[in-house]
């Protein structure tokens, strides 16, 4: 009986993320119709490069957001989260299907600093709350998260260098004022888009206590391509447990509650910011390891 509620549980959250991550896309959608593509604003990623087509080529941009991001999709499915993977090209379908209908509404503005400020601010809302409840709109996104599992390069920073390539693509394209324009509104949309989503940081540090460390620590590294550090510790009334601690990016956090809501037993973990890190982390090579507790004298303060 305990077993179906937690299922019918996890159902009823799966169901919600999809419904947020509609009423996400759909939002986001109504920012770029209404306010950006007006002025001839550029997102960033993907639907800045399909604003750009839209407007040398007429193609309905509902349609080539969907062509372009497709490949994307297709590269990251093997090698990223199913379930992420789903989440994205569902928020990318509804996306696509609410630009066809906000298209041919009237804009709500054509002022560019209106464009900019309340453009962004509303494309933030919807793509925080896309990316809070485990998607993503835009196919660089999955192209910085590959890369920042092989070469450990910041998901942040990598999706900002291609937005500026972009918008230094718009500047020769159209003129650089709508560049300039383009980058100012990607800079509000970052904003929003983090206290929408709870974080200021792309990275974050999760610490799991949990009596179930070999599977958890199996499925993270499986899955998310992560290596955990793992310690022993002991609860005031529970007895001794395990900590599990590892690194991963937010837009990993989804799905690392989706391997901890598939453990039956009791778990229980935190996820904070991190606001530098030295050395080396979160690399997935060679075999994984056994996953016991450290001992007294093993050094437990370190990735692996």
């Amino acid at each position: 009986m305990g077993e179906y509620v937690t299922n019918k549980k996890i159902d009823l959250k799966l169901v919600l993320d999809f419904v947020f991550i509609a009423i996400g896309a759909m939002v986001a959608a109504f920012a770029i119709e209404e306010f950006l593509v007006p002025c001839t604003i550029l997102d960033g990623g993907v639907v800045g490069i399909s604003i750009m087509v839209n407007n040398l080529t007429g193609f309905p941009l509902s349609v080539l957001t969907i062509i372009l991001n497709v490949p994307f999709l297709i590269i990251g499915a093997s090698k990223i989260g199913k379930l992420f993977i789903v989440k994205s090209a569902y928020a990318m379908l509804i996306f696509s299907v609410a630009l066809e209908i906000f298209a041919p509404m009237a804009n709500a503005t054509k002022e560019y600093l209106l464009a900019v400020c309340f453009g962004g601010v509303i494309l933030g809302i919807g793509v925080g709350f896309v990316i809070k409840f485990g998607g993503c709109l835009d196919g660089t996104e999955t192209v910085a998260i590959l890369l920042n599992k092989k070469f450990n390069l910041p998901v942040g920073q990598t999706v900002l260098v291609f937005n500026i390539i972009i918008y230094m693509t718009a500047g020769f394209v159209f003129d650089f004022d709508r560049a300039m324009y383009s980058l100012l509104t990607y800079f509000i949309t970052s904003k929003v888009l983090d206290i929408v989503e709870s974080g200021v940081n792309q990275t974050k540090a999760a610490m799991i206590i949990t009596d179930d460390s070999k599977y958890i620590s199996e499925q993270i590294y499986k899955r998310l391509g992560r290596t955990v550090t793992i310690m022993e510790g002991e609860g005031l009334v529970s007895g001794k447990k395990t900590v599990l601690y590892c690194v991963i990016t937010r837009f990993e956090i989804s799905e690392l509650k989706e391997i901890i809501k598939t453990v039956n037993s009791s778990s229980f973990i935190t996820i904070s910011d991190v606001t530098e890190i030295i050395g080396t982390h979160m690399k997935k090579s060679g075999e994984l390891k056994k996953t016991e507790p450290v001992s007294d004298d093993e050094e437990a303060g370190s990735q692996d």
